[in-house]
């Protein structure tokens, strides 16, 4: 009688594991997709201010909204503090599609997008409201237009602040004071053109120079708001604190535009949303920061020196051809716009 219960042959096994393996090579294979699906959906965005900023602050908080909102859609990682280089590189990384999206000083895509120049005239607002005012009016929509030309989607201006004088070499009440000192300014020739005109000899540098050039002795002095000289701890370099006020500053959040229209309608919404919600509640929180930083600058010894109504006329006056010559290099359309929002 034949024996149906003989033992598999060495083809049969040899078949069996054939079987498994491109089951098992399937199953990695589908996994490595959906997380490759899923990956897309995961963005990044990275900038230069320190983890104390508000702004790094709120860009936590949009990481926290974008899934809720998105209901699972959308994921953030979120890098500070230069974890993916300067302010240059996060600019050149969005725009080449490396990263997703940056937060950034707006002097640092004027290299770009030079209108954004227009937003940061010297001496032209009088308080923040009116600074926000201008970026959230047709002013805004015009820089919009020119960022997108460019490969960028704004998604928002947060407050940077109101930029102030120090330096360690002699407190600042007349114009005279500003003669050749060696003052560290952003990439953003309306901002040099300025120093210039009231005497100063500016140097465009990375803010991740600043500390050691001040320390050095390399430059005398830098400008910025109060909440970047306090998280910077350039008061531990520099003696004096002037509250001039000279240019009122943005901080742009810009998005790849290709990876951006690739979202479905949904996903750009909730993007903007979450990003929405950040934006509005950075400016409310820079406001209290700013006069915080202030307070805690003076308790570290900085000596701060109260500019008089005239020498901030006299600054005013001398400055006013910058706004001219800025005209000349841009074009007058935004710049004109900025003037009417403010007038």
């Amino acid at each position: 009688m034949r024996n149906n219960n003989k033992a598999p042959s060495r083809l049969d096994n040899l078949t069996r594991a054939c079987v498994r393996t491109t089951l098992a090579t399937g199953l990695v294979a589908a996994t490595l997709f959906s997380a490759s699906a899923l990956a897309e959906k995961n963005l990044r965005l990275a900038g230069n201010f320190a983890t104390t900023h508000s702004s790094s602050v709120a860009m936590e908080q949009f990481k926290a909204r974008l899934p809720e909102i998105s209901k699972g859609a959308l994921t953030v990682d979120v890098f500070p503090a230069m974890q993916l280089g300067g302010a240059k590189e996060n600019i050149d990384q969005v725009r080449s599609g490396v990263l997703e999206m940056t937060w950034v000083g707006a002097s640092y895509l004027s290299r770009i997008v030079p209108e954004l120049e227009a937003v940061s005239l010297p001496f032209v607002y009088a308080n923040r409201e009116e600074a926000f005012k201008v970026v959230d009016g047709p002013v805004g929509t015009l820089l919009n237009e020119k960022l997108a030309e460019k490969g960028f989607v704004a998604l928002g201006f947060m407050e940077l602040g109101s930029r102030q004088v120090t330096n360690s070499q002699h407190p600042i009440r007349t114009l005279a004071d500003f003669d050749g000192l060696k003052i560290r300014l952003q990439p953003n020739e309306t901002h040099l053109s300025t120093f210039r005109a009231l005497g100063a000899s500016p140097v465009s540098m990375g803010i991740n120079e600043v500390y050691s050039a001040l320390q050095q002795g390399v430059i005398d002095g830098q400008e910025n708001p109060y909440s970047v000289i306090e998280t910077q701890k350039f008061n531990e370099v520099q003696t004096y604190l002037t509250d001039t006020s000279h240019f009122f500053d943005f901080i742009v959040v810009v998005a790849n535009k290709r990876k951006f229209d690739k979202l479905d309608a949904p996903e750009q919404q909730a993007l903007r949303e979450a990003m929405g919600e950040a934006v509005a509640w950075q400016r409310t929180k820079a406001a209290d920061e700013d006069t915080a930083a202030r307070d805690k600058l003076v308790a570290s010894n900085m000596e701060l020196v109260q500019v008089s109504p005239e020498l901030r006329q006299q600054m005013r006056e001398r400055t006013a051809p910058v706004i001219e010559a800025l005209k000349e290099r841009i074009g007058s359309d935004v710049i004109d716009a900025v003037l009417a929002e403010v007038q």
